[in-house]
């Protein structure tokens, strides 16, 4: 009966794990099927973003995940197919939406939410 439960805690750490390879994957490919990935998996994020602000675009929470992964400006403008420069404005789009004060670095703001 011991062995059961360490057993146990092996699968669903190893479940955690490719639940979050699957939504790196499919943030790297820009899936639409991202939002509802990341949702199901980390439904308290939602919760702690809304009570934040309630009128976020899916467009502004699929970014707000990008960061919660902590992928640099760059990385996220090669997967958006967009430019690092409109990535950085949308980054201070969010920090005023957000009230995130400019002097916090925002990865850090996303990692303890």
């Amino acid at each position: 009966m011991k062995n059961e439960k360490p057993q146990s805690n092996l699968e669903d750490l190893n479940q955690k794990i490719f639940m979050q390879d699957e939504i790196i994957t499919l943030a790297k490919e820009n899936s639409p099927r991202l939002l509802n990935k990341f949702r199901l998996v980390y439904p308290d994020f939602f919760d702690k973003i809304t009570k934040i602000h309630s009128n976020l675009k899916n467009s502004e929470l699929i970014f707000c995940i990008y960061l919660k992964l902590n992928f640099t400006t760059k990385e996220i403008a090669t997967y958006t197919f967009v430019t690092p420069k409109a990535i950085q404005n949308r980054k201070n789009r969010i920090r005023k939406k957000l009230n995130i004060p400019s002097e916090m670095d925002i990865y850090k703001w996303f990692n303890d939410l």
